[in-house]
């Protein structure tokens, strides 16, 4: 539970219940009984980090071990920080209310490059240099793990360890390594060199980068004995892989306020701006049966009435059907909604929809992702508009008024044309609505139009293109808003300043931990937010530093060019990323892996064997 100091200041602060712990299904344990104490922290509120799977299942698998102690820590909001800063309160777990600087890990999860200062920010307020090379004692080591890892290259100076791909395994061996190396009283170079001989630990301080006098990568060099390239864990079956039976409970409402089950990896469709499709190849799925099983338990350990079957493409799940025929029965008895993200318009059947509706009907969110077929075809998303307008009318005449849709600006080769096609699609949805004789009564048809700004990332066939600039992005958004010519579409979009500074830091280099050291010394931090992000201070740190920015984000880059993440293997090789780019410039697609392998060589991973169609590693 939180510190006796803090407890007088709580009703001062937003949303005290962020900071008490004590929640349904917390774990405390015995600190004396444990040999290692484990803080996972979430670099954002409460609310967001309460919201996210990753922390549920290492959360219950750490605990799951006698000698280790996981407990949680969100970056705290800006008046809690003051108080905290005003008091010498330092941060602390949620679980005991001890301070995490006394712990032997402390595990963040990047899952968004704008949460790097928010990183600094909480190694200082637990009282930690934030520079590895100033921790010198063997504990605590700072780890990192989540999607933004497969390039760490930004935040390498501030981690000692990152940890590209899956978590499950990895962890579960690092903590075994750092219990024995603790025993023998080892310095924390030693236990990092040990640590990197480890399958999918990347240890950055035992790496040299040297640049060419164009700012370019020159070469990446182990030294220490690391390896050359540092391959992603991969874990092959998931049925067999540790699936938590209960989730904390929070005290307020979260962003996702209900559970979470995972039903597969990866993704078949291979669309070439979507990173997380290729860094979590290849496919690997849950049985229905364990799914199932996994979804009663939670729901009987949390008392949620909603479940979220989570997938990148939660429609491609072989066996989909069956899972829902035979999840319906208690969950209608238990009045319990089961809510499906991630659909494709082009296999969203009608009989799934009819059974949806049996408990209560959530709104309904594809992603056509561009406007114009063509467009479609050059990012490979491999659907049509009649796609799109089929699915539609299906759920329309099922009852459903609402249709959020998803889209991209500042794609490949994109013009006018493409983006004025967003509002047309748009607005033929709306259209469908009107004509469609079983649409419900006395009622008005709602679309959303969500708008995002591309980023190219690593690891994706758009790796070498360059980005819009933030002036270029708002005038495509304030052109599109110009086209939608009904109220019955709105249109949200993004801060293109936030997608700008999140693309440098996607394809960053070592040289930007600089900036970002000195953007958070100037007060920036919690940059995801809009009402926080301060561009002028960002700009100062970057001229003070002698960086310019669109360095990284504005400029094509050369298929021969050492790229800051090459020295990083995520399966899927470069040859066939080159060959998905060559592709697109011609809007040429590529079948989704349940029609034919293309060979993206991500089956190595899993010893030659893909979920899908298994190919010979090209």
């Amino acid at each position: 539970m939180y510190p006796k100091k803090i407890e007088k200041f709580l009703l001062k602060v937003q949303k005290p219940g962020r900071y008490t712990g004590g929640e349904l299904n917390s774990v405390v344990k015995d600190k004396n009984s444990v040999d290692i104490r484990y803080a996972f922290c979430f670099p954002d509120t409460y609310e967001i980090g309460m919201s996210h799977l990753g922390m549920k299942i290492l959360y219950s698998l750490v605990n799951s071990r006698d000698d280790a102690w996981c407990e949680r820590v969100f970056a705290p909001g800006t008046d809690m920080e003051q108080v905290m800063r005003e008091n010498d309160i330092p941060l602390y777990a949620l679980e005991s209310g001890d301070a995490i600087k006394d712990f032997d890990i402390l595990g963040f999860t990047l899952q968004y490059e704008l949460c790097y200062t928010n990183v600094l920010n909480m190694l200082d307020l637990a009282g930690l240099p934030v520079r590895s090379k100033d921790r010198t004692a063997l504990t605590p080591i700072v780890i990192a793990g989540g999607a933004c890892v497969c390039n760490g290259e930004p935040m390498a100076d501030f981690f000692d360890i990152t940890l590209p791909g899956d978590g499950e395994e990895v962890t579960m061996e690092l903590i075994d390594l750092l219990k024995e190396y603790k025993a023998k009283g080892a310095t924390k170079q030693e236990f990092l060199a040990a640590a990197a001989q480890i399958k999918g630990v990347y240890v950055p301080s035992l790496y040299e980068v040297e640049y060419n006098g164009d700012n370019t990568v020159k070469s990446v060099t182990p030294t220490c004995g690391a390896p050359e390239k540092v391959e992603k864990r991969n874990v092959a079956d998931l049925d067999k892989m540790f699936s938590p039976t209960e989730f904390v409970v929070p005290f307020l409402e979260v962003v996702h306020d209900r559970t979470t089950v995972e039903i597969f990896r990866g993704c078949i469709r291979g669309c070439r701006f979507c990173q997380a499709g290729f860094l979590n190849r290849p496919l690997r799925r849950k049985s229905p049966e364990a799914v199932e099983a996994q979804c009663r338990a939670i729901c009987e350990s949390t008392g949620y009435d909603e479940i979220s079957l989570c997938s990148l493409s939660t429609s491609d799940y072989k066996g989909l059907g069956k899972l829902i025929t035979n999840m319906l029965p208690w969950t209608i008895d238990e009045k319990i909604n089961i809510a499906l993200p991630s659909l494709r318009v082009d296999n969203f059947p009608k009989e799934l929809m009819e059974k949806l509706n049996a408990v209560r009907r959530s709104g309904l969110t594809f992603a056509p992702e561009a406007g114009t077929q063509r467009l479609r075809d050059v990012i490979n998303k491999n659907i049509t508009e009649e796609e799109v307008l089929k699915t539609a009318a299906q759920a329309f005449a099922g009852g459903w008024t609402a249709v959020k849709l998803y889209f991209m600006i500042g794609l490949p080769t994109e013009t006018e044309e493409d983006i004025r096609g967003i509002a047309d699609l748009a607005q033929a949805v709306v259209d469908e609505y009107y004509k469609n004789p079983d649409k419900p009564k006395g009622k008005s048809v709602s679309v959303s139009i969500s708008l995002a700004s591309l980023v190219p990332k690593p690891f994706t066939p758009f790796q070498w293109e360059p980005q819009d600039k933030p002036d270029v992005l708002v005038d495509k958004q304030n052109f599109l808003v110009s086209c939608v010519t009904t109220r019955k579409v709105n249109v949200s979009r993004h801060v293109p300043w936030t997608s700008f500074l999140e693309g440098v830091f996607a394809r960053g280099d070592r040289r930007l931990g600089n900036v970002i050291e000195t953007a958070w010394r100037k007060g920036c931090k919690m940059d995801g937010w809009a009402e926080h992000l301060k561009p002028e201070l960002w700009e100062e740190s970057f001229a003070e530093n002698g960086i310019d920015p669109y360095f990284y984000t504005a400029r094509r880059r050369e298929f021969d060019e050492i790229l800051p993440w090459d020295h990083m293997d995520y399966g899927v090789t470069k040859n066939f990323l080159i060959k998905e780019n060559e592709k697109a410039h011609k809007a040429e697609t590529t079948a989704c892996c349940r029609e034919k392998c293309a060979g993206c060589g991500a089956n190595k991973l899993n010893g030659g064997v893909c979920d899908e169609i298994s190919k010979t590693v090209v």
